[in-house]
Formats: C-alpha cells, sequence, structure tokens
C-alpha cells in the first residue's frame, strides 16, 4: 500500500459520487481543504496521510462499505456497482487555453465560466473534462481537430497516456513513462519533441486520457 495508492481511492470514490475531493471532505463533515492536492505533501515534501477518522468520515458519508475502498486502493477503477452517471455534456476547452489561469481548481477539476461544453461519450466520471487539440506535438497520437476525454479519478500507471500540470503552469499531454516517489518522466508522444523529467513536486496533477475523438 503506497501513499498515492490510498490518495487515488479517495479520489475515485469522490468522483463515483459526483464530488470533487473538497466536495467530499465537506460531505464528510471534514474541513473542504482536507483532501486537496496541498495538503498530501507537508511543506518540507514528505508524505501526508489521511487519517483514520477522516477515511471512517468518508466511508459513513458516502455509505461505502471498508471492502469496496480497500478495491480502490488495490487499483480497481470504479466501485464495483457503480453505474455510468450518465452525462454526455462534458466541459470542453482547447489545449492551448488550458494552461492559462482560472480553468483548474488545485485539484485539476474544471472550474470557472471559461469552458465550453461538448457531446462525447457518457463516462461514470462526473469530473471528466474534454481538451480540444491544436497543433502538432502529439502528432501522429493525436491531430489538431481531435477531442480527448480526460479522467480526474481514472488510476494512473506507468504506460497510460496523460495530461499533467507542471508547477509552472504548462498543461501538456503525453506517455507515463517512469514514475517513482521523487521523480516522473513524461515521454512526448510526437518523437520530433524532447521528452521531459520533473521532480514530482513540479507536477501539479496528473489524470489519465480515456478516450479521445479522431
Amino acid at each position: 500500500m503506497q501513499h498515492s495508492d490510498i490518495w487515488r481511492a479517495i479520489d475515485t470514490l469522490a468522483a463515483e459520487h459526483g464530488l470533487s475531493p473538497s466536495g467530499l471532505a465537506r460531505k464528510a463533515g471534514l474541513d473542504p481543504t482536507s483532501f486537496n492536492l496541498s495538503k498530501r505533501r507537508t511543506e518540507d515534501g514528505r508524505f501526508r496521510w489521511p487519517s483514520t477518522e477522516s477515511l471512517a468520515k468518508v466511508l459513513t458519508a458516502t455509505g461505502a462499505k471498508l471492502d469496496d475502498f480497500t478495491a480502490l486502493v488495490m487499483g480497481a477503477r470504479a466501485l464495483p456497482d457503480a453505474r455510468p452517471k450518465g452525462r454526455s455534456k462534458i466541459p470542453l476547452i482547447g489545449m492551448a487555453q488550458a494552461g492559462g489561469q482560472g480553468f483548474f481548481d488545485d485539484g485539476g477539476y474544471p472550474a470557472g465560466a471559461g469552458w465550453d461544453e461538448v457531446e462525447l461519450p457518457q463516462t461514470g466520471d462526473a469530473n471528466a473534462y474534454a481538451l480540444s487539440i491544436s497543433g502538432d506535438s502529439m502528432e501522429p497520437v493525436y491531430r489538431a481537430g481531435d477531442s480527448i476525454i480526460v479522467s480526474p479519478a481514472a488510476p494512473v500507471r506507468v504506460g497510460d497516456r496523460v495530461v499533467a500540470r507542471a508547477a509552472d503552469g504548462a498543461v501538456m499531454a503525453k506517455l507515463l513513462s517512469r514514475r517513482t516517489a521523487s521523480r516522473i518522466e513524461l515521454t512526448s508522444l510526437n518523437p520530433a519533441y524532447p521528452d521531459l523529467r520533473f521532480a514530482a513536486r513540479e507536477i501539479i496533477w496528473m489524470h489519465r486520457i480515456i478516450w479521445a475523438s479522431q
């Protein structure tokens, strides 16, 4: 069991109930910032774990069983009895806009009023969003005009295609090629562009790409 497994399970549980992490904390009677990304490490970079009391309150508030939560910790992508939320309209902005201020909260969830909407296949993640591709930096995998659906709730593993936001505000679509407690390596989808290496603290959030219109 790793630090990232616990937090991924909390994020997935929130998404299964149509909530952001802060919304889940509020529903559980906790401080709304309890599950923010900034609270998952101390100022000196050490891991901060949720308390068993916080987890108990979350399970009570959502009606989830401990076995269900454990399954999420162990890598399940959704609750065993989860059903799609039936969304067909998903928030959409251009990839070039995504690095701007005001489009995401600190957890990487869509925020603000600058989003458009697009009708795309249903997803069980109530916080899923879409990005419209421009330019050639993601060819030949994604081309200008394609739309990708990104799921904040989906577990991220090495080998997944992801959208990541760096501490300098840059938002990029890459392949997660290596991930350790201290380092993250992202491979460019277009071989003409360089691969990137970051200290783990330099990546603010990273979400998995689950679908693309091509």
